[in-house]
């Protein structure tokens, strides 16, 4: 009795026990899953981990949230540069964990079963990452209430069925996947408490089901970038509370649904580049319009006067319609309106007065109208415009004055109207103008020679006016102009010798004026004029040989007072009637002009003898002063080289004497000329060949470079900092793929870099010079992984990392084998040991290579982050630069791997690099297989499209949403032949364009 009493007395403390050795073992357990799920993740530039210590409580790690209980509840790790398959079979064994965010990093695998057992989970992001395959079943997930698998890499068919559980889901985000193409599921529409759902660009075909009235929570609705086809469903004027509506770049049809104004608190309205029609009288009622773009479609009719009431729009897209009328007079004067583009319709009356009113628009787009009346004053103190173009209507008076000197525009676009007045000397404020388009208007008077202090410009376009006057002989001072379009106007004077100082300058038009003068000596430096046309001016005197040298497809001086002898280069079919109407010239080879007679009564070939005497006199005479003189300089060079005093610094164990490599640098051994200096070769007695950079410092007097005979660098001034930064860059590194420094060897007058020697030249000379067919998919491959690693190593192998800010295929040299090395390190710049975060202003890197920059967020959501945004390219400005600058670098380089283009090529049109034409060709599986270099198997298509979406992620826009190299390098391993078992294409469906932002996100097209 007593033993059972005793027994009984002692069992609460047994079940404390008990109780307490389970919990201590339940703690015990999710200790090691948290510390399990750190170890299969890495970050590279975060400390998120840093507080996740085993002797710490797991309530205390960063990111992690207990309940009472002190189990875990959430796991918030989203935005972390995470990278590594994720461990769900350890993650599901949280018995308590109702939320798992892990969106926004660089996590990939395959999502596997194991997520089955996360029961509990309410809240699932797994969105903005990089996964692959299909996503699985899920059906035991029936809690979940906000779902995120958003532009994560998935696949093949989406487990629709699996939402019928759950019944809760309040957010749908599953776009910008690769799934298989088939109709909208009905899942979807039973999901009643559905607050937000974004499928855009999902694949689906077909109609939009009549049941998506049934979502009456619905605050956004993304069905964008699909195949959508048929009429807006009647039903969806039901969904009163929508806040966001996307239908962008479907093939829907018909008019919008009777009754489509009730969703009055609709801010933001896509449904650009389908096929609708009617009006937009069922717009007039959404006061709270915010955005609204439906543009490339056939609507027609009026644009509503309540428009022009709306207090809250702040862009509005309407180009490519069929619409008529005026625009509201009090279109975007309430608030800070941003952007108008209605261009190529048949809108009449005036351009709405106040759009700029609050001092913040940035494009003003109305081209290829019936616009009528003035340009409204206002305009003129609008310093926040970026584009302005009014061209093809029928707008008249004077341009204000502050229009031609606005700070930041970098287009004015009056073409065909019929303006008059003068462009006044504002324009010398115009600092950012590139393009100036005035042509047949009725502009008249000088054009003002500040119009050299808008020297961004590209383009000037003044053709068709009544301008008079001289043209402004510094306008040579514009070292960007591409074209420039004088023709048919009353210019008089002389063609300025200064143009010969516009290098880029490619198309030349001065026809049809009273120019007079000799056709300038200086225009023959000009190295990419293509189109010459002087014709129809009062031209006098020869034409100047110096012409001779250009590569001409169109020339014309017809028409003018020029004498003498037409060079006998210019004299062929090409250019037939090039020369008519100038009665005083005379040619030996063309027919209908007469002969070229001498002066003298001297006989022909008495001056042919004469001739031909003095000339070979002169080239005897001039051999021999040659010879003389290359030997006495030979002579000095070899004294003055190894006279001087050299300081010799080794990185390695050397094999070869200082005075080896002095003997070396003459001109027959030099192989190439760089932006950083001239490069030679050296080939040492014991048969090894070395490369040796010759490099002028930057306080070298002028005599003392005059003495040498190496080719000196066009630019000495700051050589010297490019050769400390090279040294300090290259002198501690130890990388296969890294080139080789072995020393470096210096005086006061110059420097000698000693490098390995890469016989196979550069990755661009193999890529685009004679010798590309030498290269296979393998070697491209290997060629990719190996640079890759290099870049690696500087990133993150370093103690400080190394910001290379150049990188490009002409900066990756092939060894014997093909093995690449990372080269040039002229521009690098080593990161403070501050955790890595410091970025370095400069203007650094090569045209087409650099990263996009400046961007204008014009909408965000709290939600779904999504985004309407501009970029502008960084081409030659000032921006920050960090490692992500060289991701980017990469991702060109990729892509000019995987298709065989240049980073810059005429085909993919003005101002577009290679980036642009890509992104440009990713709609379907096809378009994304006319990419490929056409020496690229068929057998490698699939290894080579999965490069390609590598260097798709490398080259986001966002610096973000860019990969670490670290983890491009594991993503060029794991696409290694036969490591993938999915494609990047799907079967019917669109390619996978990358890692961007969730939501709607896409480029507003403008004229």
């Amino acid at each position: 009795m007593s033993m059972a009493y005793s027994s009984r007395q002692h069992f609460p403390s047994l079940l404390l026990i008990c109780f307490l050795f389970l919990f201590s073992k339940i703690k015990s357990d999710e200790l090691q899953m948290l510390l399990n799920l750190k170890t299969s993740l890495k970050n590279s530039s975060t400390t998120v981990f840093d507080s996740w210590d085993s002797n710490k409580p797991i309530c205390e790690f960063t990111g992690i949230t207990c309940n009472s209980d002190k189990s875990v509840k959430e796991i918030e790790l989203s935005k972390q540069n995470l990278e590594g398959v994720l461990p769900l079979d350890s993650i599901c064994q949280l018995q308590s964990l109702d939320k798992l965010s892990l969106g926004y990093n660089f996590l990939h695998g395959a999502i596997t079963e194991h997520l089955n057992n996360c029961t509990k989970l309410q809240y699932l992001d797994l969105g903005n990452n990089l996964f692959t395959g299909p996503f699985p079943d899920i059906p035991s997930l029936s809690q979940l209430q906000h779902l995120y698998l958003n532009q994560s890499g998935f696949n093949g068919n989406f487990p629709w069925k699996s939402l019928q559980n759950m019944t809760g889901l309040v957010t749908l985000s599953v776009g910008d996947n690769l799934f298989n193409r088939g109709p909208f599921p009905n899942e979807v529409v039973k999901l009643t408490k559905l607050n937000w759902l974004y499928m855009t660009t999902c694949s689906f075909e077909g109609t939009i089901p009549e049941e998506i009235g049934n979502l009456i929570e619905l605050s956004n609705l993304e069905l964008s970038n699909n195949f959508l086809s048929g009429e807006i469903p009647s039903q969806i004027v039901k969904l009163r509370n929508l806040w966001q509506l996307e239908l962008f770049n479907n093939s829907l049809t018909g008019k919008l649904p009777v009754g489509f104004g009730n969703l009055t608190k609709l801010e933001k309205f896509d449904a650009s580049s389908n096929n609708l029609e009617g009006d937009l009288s069922e717009l007039r009622f959404l006061t709270n319009l915010v955005s609204l773009q439906l543009y490339s479609n056939k609507l027609s009719g009026e644009i509503p006067a309540e428009f022009g009431e709306f207090k809250k729009l702040v862009n509005i897209s309407l180009y490519q319609n069929q619409l008529t009328g005026p625009l509201p007079p009090k279109l975007g004067s309430w608030t800070n309106f941003d952007f108008i583009d209605v261009s190529e319709n048949h809108l009449t009356g005036p351009i709405p007065p106040d759009m700029c009113k609050k001092g913040t628009m940035t494009r003003l787009l109305v081209l290829q109208n019936n616009l009528t009346g003035e340009i409204p004053a206002g305009y003129a103190n609008c310093n926040t415009l970026l584009r302005f173009r009014v061209s093809k209507n029928r707008l008249s008076g004077k341009v204000p004055a502050g229009i031609w000197g606005l700070p930041k525009t970098n287009i004015i676009d009056i073409e065909m109207n019929q303006f008059e007045g003068p462009v006044t000397s504002d324009i010398g404020n115009a600092k950012a103008l590139g393009q100036l388009f005035l042509g047949n208007n009725r502009l008249s008077g000088e054009l003002p020679e500040e119009i050299s202090k808008a020297t961004s410009l590209v383009a000037i376009q003044l053709n068709d006016n009544l301008f008079s006057g001289k043209i402004p002989v510094n306008i040579g001072e514009l070292k960007q102009l591409s074209s420039l379009h004088l023709e048919n106007n009353m210019f008089s004077g002389s063609i300025p010798d200064s143009l010969g100082s516009c290098y880029s300058l490619s198309d030349m038009n001065m026809a049809h004026n009273s120019l007079s003068g000799e056709i300038p000596f200086t225009l023959g430096n000009l190295p990419t004029l293509n189109s010459l046309n002087l014709s129809e001016n009062e031209i006098s005197g020869p034409i100047p040989g110096s012409l001779s040298s250009l590569r001409l497809s169109v020339l014309d001086l017809s028409h003018n007072r020029l004498s003498g002898p037409i060079p006998q280069s210019l004299s062929i079919a090409a250019y037939n009637g090039s020369f008519t109407g100038n009665p005083g010239l005379c040619s030996r080879t063309i027919s209908f002009f007469q002969r070229c007679y001498p002066k003298s009564g001297v006989s022909k070939e008495v001056r042919t003898l004469i001739l031909c005497f003095a000339v070979g006199s002169m080239i005897l005479l001039a051999a021999l002063a040659c010879f003389f003189h290359l030997k006495k300089r030979e002579k000095y060079r070899d004294r003055s080289l190894k006279e001087e005093s050299w300081d010799l610094k080794s990185f390695h164990v050397l094999t070869f004497t200082e005075d080896e490599i002095l003997d070396a640098i003459k001109q027959e051994n030099l192989i190439g000329k760089g932006g950083s200096g001239n490069v030679y070769r050296v080939a040492l007695a014991n048969g090894k060949e070395l490369a040796v950079k010759h490099i002028w410092t930057a306080n070298s007097t002028s005599t003392k470079k005059s003495r040498s005979t190496t080719p000196i660098l066009g630019k000495e001034a700051g050589k010297s900092k490019e050769f400390d930064a090279e040294v300090e860059t290259l002198s501690s590194i130890r990388h296969v793929n890294v080139v080789k420094l072995y020393c470096s060897i210096t005086s006061e007058d110059s420097s000698l870099l000693v490098y390995e020697y890469m016989p196979n030249g550069s990755l661009w000379d193999r890529l685009h010079a004679s010798r590309k067919m030498e290269l296979d998919w393998q070697t491209r491959y290997e060629i990719a992984v190996g640079a890759a690693k290099g870049l690696e190593y500087l990133h993150h192998g370093c103690d400080r990392p190394i910001i290379h800010r150049d990188v490009k295929s002409s900066n990756i040299l092939l060894d014997e084998f093909f093995k690449p090395r990372i080269a040039d390190f002229g521009l690098a710049k080593m990161v403070r040991a501050n955790g890595g975060k410091d970025s370095t202003q400069v203007i650094a890197g090569t045209h087409g290579y650099i990263a996009p920059g400046k961007q204008f967020i014009l909408a965000s959501t709290l939600v779904n982050f999504t985004y309407i945004r501009f970029d502008f390219a960084e081409y030659g400005y000032t921006y920050k630069v960090n490692e992500k600058s060289d991701v980017y670098s990469f991702g060109v380089v990729l892509m000019e791997l995987v298709s065989g283009k240049r980073a810059i090529e005429p085909e993919f049109g003005d101002n577009k690099d290679i980036v642009d034409w890509i992104s440009s060709k990713l709609k379907t599986k096809e378009s994304v297989l006319s990419i490929l270099d056409s020496e690229i198997p068929k057998a490698f298509e699939e290894e080579a499209v999965r490069v390609l979406r590598i260097a798709i992620h490398c080259t986001a826009r966002l610096p973000a949403m860019r990969p670490t190299m670290r983890h491009v390098v594991q993503m060029l391993e794991e696409a290694e032949p036969c490591k993938l078992a999915s494609s990047a294409i799907g079967k019917d469906g669109v390619f996978n364009k990358g890692r961007e932002v969730r939501g709607s996100e896409k480029y507003i097209p403008d004229q």
